[in-house]
């Protein structure tokens, strides 16, 4: 494993409530995970983007700027795990940020401080004050991450926190922490519904100003 660190943005979910591919929404003018793209590639060493089938990748490919690589989930299980477990082996990276496709809003100071702390720890999570976790804007260690979603998917679990239970060493980090970098927590807006992407554009319509 390479000294470096990686990027896995996960475009293979179904986005049934959205009702469309969310990943290559128009947003502004941009593809949906352009804006991932944008933030995160000056960050790492590599991108790869986990698609679900050829034709996915081929829209993405014709869609998107930017050095990147694909990997293919070619798992019939809907789930991010499985997905994080192909990003993972493609992943060269000794500490691998993973991401979802639909956070348009992310934000690099985060980001570059998850990465820093990655070095140190098996994974590092946001943690919100009611305990809940964001798995998909965090840092992990790609050799370890990889080993612990084998195990749980081999388990037949497959929620992302069944992977992160099988990690020695994890760090949270407190979203009330992480607000000194970005004060309304944009980074973590995501778009899942048709409202969703209507308050994000405008979001990035008033950022733009």
């Amino acid at each position: 494993m390479e000294s470096l660190s990686s990027a896995i943005v996960l475009a293979g979910g179904s986005s049934k409530r959205l009702g469309v591919n969310k990943e290559l929404v128009d947003i502004l003018g941009k593809p949906l995970i352009q804006y991932v793209l944008n933030v995160v590639m000056p960050l790492v060493e590599e991108t790869i983007i986990v698609v679900k089938t050829l034709e996915q990748g081929a829209r993405i490919r014709e869609a998107c700027k930017g050095s990147f690589v694909l990997a293919f989930d070619e798992s019939e299980i809907s789930s991010p795990l499985v997905g994080a477990l192909a990003g993972t082996r493609k992943a060269r990276g000794e500490v691998s940020l993973l991401l979802a496709c639909d956070t348009p809003l992310l934000s690099p100071d985060v980001l570059s401080l998850l990465l820093r702390l990655g070095r140190s720890y098996c994974a590092v999570i946001p943690k919100w004050p009611n305990g809940n976790i964001e798995p998909l804007q965090a840092a992990y260690n790609t050799t370890k991450t990889r080993k612990a979603i084998a195990e749980a998917v081999e388990a037949k679990e497959l929620r992302m926190y069944d992977a992160i239970k099988r990690l020695e060493k994890v760090l949270y980090v407190s979203t009330d922490d992480l607000r000194k970098l970005d004060p309304s927590l944009r980074t973590f807006e995501n778009v899942n519904t048709p409202e969703d992407l209507t308050r994000v554009v405008l979001l990035l319509r008033s950022k733009s100003r």
